[in-house]
């Protein structure tokens, strides 16, 4: 069984959408995992902030909108009446639930939920029936029969394998191609809800991992994983293949093609995930796998949006419960650190959400004297940085001897090392990285 997820640009138009379906028809068992069409979500979002300020007449304009959006794919989609046809009255039920509502002046976050479901419900629903028009043997696979979060919003993982497998069970065995959605699930109340990170590549790692599957494929519109970022340094290339450790190295250091929480399930169950563009179907692409290259720096990404943070403190030195007591300062506002090094006078730590910030700030002054530097870019070197290694963090360090370097972190793991930088010097300390390390 082959797992394939492709994302919202993947089935962002007619065009597209016959595009993916005549790729999925290679003769394989497979399960297709599908996002909203692209633009969607955001659209319904839109929906719910009007319905949370009590405007339903903006929310109706905006479901207007989208519902002549979505008849023109229809169109341009289906070549007989009969399909049109059965494409307008799979779509008019999630229209109507829109509308309805509308009607309803209590509008919840659970009604949100209800709402932002609909994109993947529409997109599938029509990728079905175009295959069934083309004569394809496809069904679909509401994930909404099997795909449930527990109590604390993690994946039940027990009942996923449990009641995907009777839902397997219950459809034609000689099913080819099973057609299901991503990003939506059922909390453990059994009301609607999603998966939010990672969204549809958290679920085809979630359902390849229940089905044991031979591999899963996340289709987008890029080549792969690439080795720096394209957007800021020429002549990148995709990586072949990538320890799953650093791929989620790269995913949370700013690679933005996969999510670093989506191959875990995949990383557990040692299935390999291969990245693949769309576009290019042909291209090798990117395969993370628990295999490791060793002796080799990968790839480089940066994460924007980051502040820094420094506690200086005489009572820090051989201060026992010192560094419990500044991280207790981040768990009490629930802001994660990015990076951390310390000395015996001072700790300095990074995060990228700075909604307590002044918070945080404020209690951390009463154990020192704290400084705060903004609009600074984490640039995270990925591969085998095993300490037996030798020379790799030299030709790192000489690769950015010309860039202003604030922090480097260095052994918490040991396939990443990371500096931070400026976010004027962001470019320059790229395009430095992929000189020295890739040409």
């Amino acid at each position: 069984m082959i797992i394939q997820k492709f994302g919202g640009t993947s089935v962002g138009s007619a065009q597209r959408m016959k595009e993916v379906s005549k790729l999925v028809n290679d003769g394989k068992k497979k399960i297709v995992v599908l996002s909203a069409m692209s633009g969607t979500t955001n659209t319904l979002v839109e929906i719910a902030d009007y319905l949370y300020k009590k405007n339903p007449v903006s929310a109706n304009e905006v479901i207007n909108t989208l519902e002549h959006k979505y008849m023109g794919v229809i169109d341009e989609l289906y070549s007989t009446g009969e399909y049109k046809a059965k494409a307008c009255e799979a779509l008019k039920v999630n229209f109507d639930l829109l509308r309805s509502l509308c009607k309803n002046n209590f509008f919840t976050v659970f009604e949100e939920k209800v709402v932002l479901s609909q994109g993947e419900q529409m997109s599938t629903a029509m990728v079905n029936l175009y295959m069934n028009e083309c004569g394809i043997k496809s069904v679909l696979l509401p994930a909404l029969d099997y795909m449930r979060i527990d109590k604390n919003e993690e994946p039940d993982t027990a009942y996923i394998r449990e009641h995907l497998q009777k839902e397997l069970d219950r459809l034609p065995s000689d099913t080819m191609i099973y057609i299901t959605q991503g990003y939506i699930c059922r909390n453990a109340y059994n009301e609607i809800d999603n998966l939010k990170r990672g969204g549809s590549d958290y679920s085809a790692s979630l359902i390849g991992a229940a089905v044991n599957a031979d591999e899963i494929q996340i289709w987008t519109d890029i080549d792969g994983m690439h080795n720096n970022d394209p957007r800021f340094v020429e002549g990148t290339q995709p990586v072949a293949s990538l320890h799953f450790e650093e791929a989620a190295e790269l995913a949370y250091f700013g690679a933005k093609i996969l999510h670093p929480t989506c191959i875990l399930p995949a990383k557990l169950a040692n299935i390999p995930v291969r990245l693949l563009n769309t576009m290019d179907p042909a291209a090798h692409g990117t395969l993370i796998s628990n295999k490791l290259t060793p002796h080799k720096i990968e790839a480089v990404a940066a994460k924007d949006g980051i502040t820094a943070i420094k506690i200086k403190s005489g009572r820090m030195l051989l201060a026992y419960g010192f560094l419990r007591k500044v991280f207790d300062c981040f768990e009490i506002f629930k802001t994660s650190i990015d990076m951390i090094t310390t000395s015996e006078v001072g700790v300095s730590v990074t995060i990228d959400n700075t909604k307590h910030l002044d918070e945080i700030v404020n209690e951390l002054k009463k154990f020192g004297t704290v400084t705060v530097e903004k609009d600074m870019v984490i640039i995270c070197v990925v591969g085998d940085m095993n300490s037996e290694n030798t020379g790799f963090q030299a030709k790192i360090v000489s690769a950015l001897s010309e860039i202003p370097v604030r922090m480097i972190s260095y052994g918490g793991s040991n396939y990443n090392v990371s500096f931070l930088v400026k976010a004027s010097d962001k470019k320059r300390a790229l395009e430095a990285l992929s000189k020295n390390l890739f040409n």
